[in-house]
């Protein structure tokens, strides 16, 4: 089986990497939406973030990869409390899946063979502290758009069907990616979504030669490619793991906390959330860089980010979104 392609060897796409390290460091974040042309590298992000993500520990055998036997749902009947290493799951959510192929469902299996009525985990059980991945995510059915809402709002996965009443937990970082000339995004979808990425393909000559070469090695002589970027993903993942330690001793003080705030105010961002986003992104870039403290220049790095996809829709602005943040980051921020 191949290996995903290195997320260190993803040439450019700096907004993209830098919003998906930061949602590995604080899952809290709540996600990366990623819009833009096809063949701009989304989907091979993705996976190589899969890859590149530290393993996590869960109780053998437990369907939602509980940390401890007392977190394991009961009616998993889960009885041995040994934990092993596993990757970090990151679940693709098909276009074409149905509600039970999500929520889970009567295990039809059991109950024609043994008369049982028994849970069948579905792809919420199986992203539990992990990444649940959609393509096209602007495709998708209002009715399981509906319902990764409840759950994402949640954190728990309800099922109440058939004689079932089930419930587990499903947190996860949601990443979707997609097209915005296929169809825009539901308003309530997109601002569980904590971050938000506009990508393009490259313009610059030497830049698209480099992503030719780097694909072309990987299909053509991929043992030496693997070899050759294995130590620079396993730096980056070092990385994110002192990051994670870093964030409970980082200082933030009250001039930090005004200038998010006056620049959701000035952009005219909805609710608190828009803060408390940018807040947690910009804490996880300066734990990234190992720095002590947060600063401006963390935020003014990560504000386009956490903020571009929150903003209204001014009809007599013609600059994009990401511009309109740049421009109010530079007049607060300086």
């Amino acid at each position: 089986m191949t290996q995903p392609f290195p997320f260190s060897a993803i040439v450019g796409q700096d907004d993209m990497k830098r919003a998906m390290l930061l949602t590995a460091i604080d899952p809290s974040i709540g996600g990366v939406l990623v819009f833009g042309d096809r063949g701009t590298g989304k989907s091979t992000a993705v996976r190589a973030l899969a890859a590149l993500l530290p393993p996590i520990s869960a109780v053998r055998a437990c369907p939602v990869n509980s940390a401890r036997l007392a977190d394991c749902p009961a009616w998993a009947g889960v009885v041995d409390g040994t934990t092993q290493d596993i990757p970090t799951p990151v679940v693709d959510l098909p276009l074409g899946a149905s509600e039970d192929r999500v929520t889970g469902a009567l295990d039809i299996e059991k109950a024609l063979t043994r008369g049982e009525k028994a849970f069948q985990p579905g792809l919420l059980a199986a992203a539990n502290r992990g990444y649940l991945y959609i393509d096209e995510v602007n495709l998708l059915e209002d009715h399981i758009v509906d319902l990764l809402l409840d759950v994402a709002q949640s954190g728990e996965n309800v099922i109440e069907r058939e004689g079932l009443s089930i419930r587990h937990p499903a947190r996860f970082v949601l990443v979707g990616s997609g097209n915005p000339e296929e169809g825009e995004l539901r308003p309530q979808l997109l601002d569980r979504f904590g971050l938000s990425v506009d990508v393009a393909s490259p313009t610059d000559i030497d830049e698209r030669v480099e992503v030719i070469k780097r694909r072309d090695a990987y299909e053509n002589d991929n043992a030496a490619f693997m070899l050759r970027w294995q130590a620079e993903d396993a730096a980056l993942r070092d990385r994110i793991i002192s990051a994670r330690k870093a964030l409970a001793q980082l200082r933030t003080p009250d001039s930090a906390l005004r200038d998010v705030a006056e620049l959701c105010i000035k952009l005219g961002s909805d609710g608190l959330r828009g803060e408390l986003t940018l807040l947690k992104a910009a804490r996880a870039y300066a734990a990234y860089r190992d720095d002590t403290a947060l600063a401006r220049a963390h935020i003014r790095d990560v504000a386009a980010l956490a903020l571009r996809h929150r903003l209204r829709r001014d009809p007599l602005d013609e600059a994009g979104t990401g511009t309109r943040v740049d421009r109010v980051v530079e007049d607060v921020l300086g």
